[in-house]
């Protein structure tokens, strides 16, 4: 299996420039910026204008999104932070529930890139956040640009409203 190699679709372009809010969870703050450089990096060759916000934990990540998706305009949100394994099942509800909060505001129509790394050890982490590794958080980033694109490619086209014009009236 060590042959097999992942694709990478193209980064996806845009006409008019995405905005994107980056939610990061820094409790593991080197792997958060590990992540936050990726996910830069990626939004920036993309073109996006992006803003970041630090929230305590992996558990508010789904809720400022949330927050951010009902009440400001942003195309897309890319989720990052990190949950190690530890000695208690606080791990499983944490992994669980973030992701399941993310997976339901994409159900929604919220364009997420899930970079919530849930692993069993720092080493782990560091090889997933490093840009020059598995650089997951510009992974992410490029998953909430492509949602973004794919939204917009199915847009419903715009409706004038009132009346009809050039039609004549009997």
């Amino acid at each position: 299996m060590a042959s097999i190699t992942h694709y990478t679709l193209p980064r996806p372009e845009f006409e008019d420039a995405p905005k994107v809010l980056i939610v990061v969870s820094p409790y593991y703050k080197e792997i958060a910026d590990a992540q936050l450089a990726g996910a830069r990096a990626e939004l920036d060759a993309a073109g996006a204008a992006h803003e970041t916000i630090e929230v305590p934990g992996a558990l508010e990540i789904p809720t400022a999104i949330r927050i951010a998706y009902r009440q400001a305009d942003f195309d897309g949100f890319v989720a990052l932070g990190c949950v190690i394994r530890g000695e208690t099942t606080h791990y499983d509800t944490v992994c669980n529930d973030s992701s399941r909060a993310l997976q339901l505001l994409g159900l929604e129509g919220a364009c997420i890139g899930n970079g919530i790394l849930t692993v069993e050890n720092l080493d782990q982490a560091i090889v997933r956040a490093e840009p020059g590794e598995q650089n997951k958080g510009g992974g992410a980033a490029a998953a909430a640009l492509h949602l973004i694109a794919l939204t917009r490619k199915f847009a419903p086209a715009a409706k004038g409203i009132g009346f009809k014009t050039g039609s004549k009236q009997a």
